[in-house]
């Protein structure tokens, strides 16, 4: 989709849908640049996952959580520190706690300003939404391992990268059996690598897979993508079935004469070839780019 044409980033609170009980997903509906935003409610709390692009957003975001929230504490988290997942989080300072993993507090902090300069570039659209960003500070870091009470429910935080990035965090709730993969998993599309050497090369391919492994063993029954629909457990079995088609057919060719450029063509060829539906084309050779230099 060439830049001009991308759609506004907009989240919609009126594509709310229940997902379990007291869990509440604000669905992207595949609006490129839109995540899947989540609501998750205990008896004195309630967790916002992830905030959409920008202030503008962030501020629909905040406003649904409080109606939802009904006077109840609320806490935000973020599944990494992207533009469209983190980027409104300043909008929710003083109206509540924000906490994060200390990986993704660094990406904040050292890669932040530079996605924010070239998420302004993709288009206009984007640009608009940036307008007026400050970069967030969380008021909560934890290491590897987080568990927040919200009442009568305790929602588990874990630090995953780096895979997707550095900072990835998977939000579980067990009584209710969801998962938030933010982009470690989208839905109808070919996964995400921002492989963007010299400037970024912390996604990681390799431990992408051995990830996709253990949050299959963790058995959700429902798991929410970073974008597209939301799905059960097959939906990560097909993404790690897909990250290893894409390993797998990039190491065939790597230690060949190919230069780096005609093994994307050919990779890319082949797995537009099994996925003809998937969006997303683009990053089939930024992932070969992070194959082959693992």
């Amino acid at each position: 989709m060439p830049d001009h044409e991308l759609p506004e980033p907009v989240v919609h609170p009126a594509h709310a849908r229940d997902v379990a009980r007291d869990v509440v997903v604000i669905e992207n509906r595949n609006v490129p640049l839109v995540p899947n935003i989540g609501v998750i409610g205990g008896t004195h709390s309630v967790l916002v996952v992830d905030t959409g692009m920008g202030p503008r957003n962030a501020e629909k975001v905040l406003a649904f959580a409080a109606e939802h929230a009904r006077g109840r504490r609320i806490h935000l988290t973020t599944t990494h520190f992207h533009p469209e997942h983190a980027f409104g989080a300043r909008t929710f300072a003083g109206e509540a706690t924000y906490l994060v993993n200390r990986a993704q507090a660094d990406d904040l902090t050292t890669k932040g300003p530079g996605y924010l300069q070239m998420f302004r570039g993709l288009a206009e659209t984007t640009a608009r939404y940036l307008e007026d960003v400050e970069l967030p500070a969380p008021d909560v870091t934890y290491a590897d391992a987080y568990d927040l009470d919200l009442g009568g429910r305790v929602v588990h935080l874990r630090a995953t990268g780096p895979a997707h990035s550095r900072g990835d965090q998977v939000i579980t709730v067990p009584d209710a059996g969801v998962m938030f993969t933010g982009d470690l998993v989208e839905a109808g599309q070919f996964a995400i690598f921002p492989w963007f050497p010299p400037h970024d090369t912390d996604v990681s391919g390799v431990r992408w897979i051995e990830v996709m492994r253990r949050l299959s063993e963790a058995g959700p029954r429902t798991v929410v993508p970073g974008h597209g629909d939301i799905g059960g457990p097959a939906l990560l079995a097909e993404v790690r079935a897909y990250l290893e088609e894409l390993r797998d057919e990039t190491w065939k060719r790597r230690d060949s004469a190919l230069d780096e450029e005609t093994i994307a063509a050919e990779v890319e060829a082949v797995l537009i070839d099994r996925h003809p539906d998937w969006s997303g084309r683009d990053w089939i050779a930024k992932g070969v780019g992070c194959f082959c230099a693992a």
